[in-house]
């Protein structure tokens, strides 16, 4: 049987959350290991703020408890040691799943480290397992190589993604487009995708979804948008923004679009920073959003009020967006969601 037969799905971000998880850090994997101490800083500044609005379990390597645990003292923080080789939770964490009883699942998604980038990924391949085992909910492998940050949910039935990143043939070269189609309506119960071209200019994960656009509410989707036309990100909103224009949701709605502008452009040894507000997580209560500075207090500016007014009822908690960023991702990929139970 798989979620969608047993009446699982895989239910919006904004949805009350039991914990948060997140990754901690590892030396080895990073493309700038000297930065060490400084993204170990970014990622407690993430986790404090998350920690402000509910619990979150940290996934530790066992060499590193002790110390984790001792800079997370005070906080709704534990550790959980688990061997990973790298911190992105989004990507090599579990897609955990709902049902109307009230039970919870979770899919085992294959990872090979955004289309073998990056090696070793062995020990990042079993964390989700881990995690599964450590919740105790129902566990489900599907068949398909594929990162949580290359999708978004809006909860009844409608799925975002990009062609980019989807379609690589460096992810699923075996499977067309029909084919992966039919394991996400399986394994996550959608019904619709909308399929975005690309994602952000320069973003190595080929495209991943959560830097462009995302659901705020059914009907209702969150776009980064480009105003420089001599900026490669310009023709890429621009599509995107036509694309949706032209969509209809599983419901038969027509998408509102709240455009947020993107952040100025950055580079870091010679290659685009990915800079995106689109990069922010929903907690209970609450959004935790990367901002830029600098050049960019503007834009930082009108991100968060575009997202004050579009979650009247959170609290933007903004965060220092360039901590980490030089690794490749931000807020939204460091973490995975645990789901609340809901009772219909």
């Amino acid at each position: 049987m798989n979620p969608r037969e047993s009446a699982y799905k895989m239910p919006a971000e904004w949805q009350r959350h039991t914990c948060t998880f997140i990754s901690w850090p590892v030396a080895d994997s990073m493309v700038y290991p000297q930065d060490y101490a400084a993204v170990c800083n970014g990622y407690e500044e993430i986790i404090r703020a998350i920690a402000e609005f509910e619990p979150v379990t940290v996934i530790v390597n066992p060499d590193d408890l002790e110390q984790v645990r001792a800079r997370l003292a005070g906080t709704q923080a534990d550790c959980l040691p688990v061997p990973h080789n790298d911190a992105w939770l989004r990507d090599n964490g579990p897609t955990f799943l709902t049902r109307a009883d009230g039970g919870l699942g979770a899919v085992n998604w294959g990872f090979n480290a955004w289309g073998g980038k990056y090696e070793p990924w062995d020990l990042d391949d079993q964390v989700a397992p881990a995690i599964i085992a450590h919740t105790g909910v129902t566990r489900f492998d599907a068949p398909l190589v594929m990162e949580g940050g290359s999708i978004h949910t809006d909860g009844e039935g409608t799925l975002l993604t990009t062609e980019e990143c989807l379609l690589h043939p460096n992810r699923n070269p075996e499977l067309d487009r029909d084919q992966i189609t039919g394991l996400l309506r399986q394994y996550i119960d959608i019904d619709k995708i909308i399929w975005l071209k690309r994602g952000l200019s320069g973003d190595e994960t080929d495209g991943h979804v959560d830097n462009v656009a995302c659901f705020a509410a059914p009907g209702k989707i969150i776009l980064q948008v480009c105003n420089d036309p001599e900026d490669a990100n310009y023709a890429i909103s621009q599509e995107n923004l036509r694309i949706l224009d032209s969509s209809v949701d599983a419901q038969g709605r027509k998408p509102e679009i709240i455009a947020i502008r993107q952040p100025p452009l950055r580079q870091y040894g010679g290659k685009r920073l990915t800079l995106s507000y689109l990069n922010f997580y929903f907690v209970n209560d609450g959004i935790i959003l990367p901002v830029f500075g600098g050049d960019a207090a503007e834009t930082d500016r009108l991100a968060e009020q575009a997202l004050a007014a579009a979650f009247p009822g959170r609290r933007i908690r903004t965060v220092n967006g360039m901590a980490i960023i030089k690794e490749g991702g931000n807020v939204h990929c460091t973490t995975q969601q645990m789901p609340a139970p809901t009772h219909s």
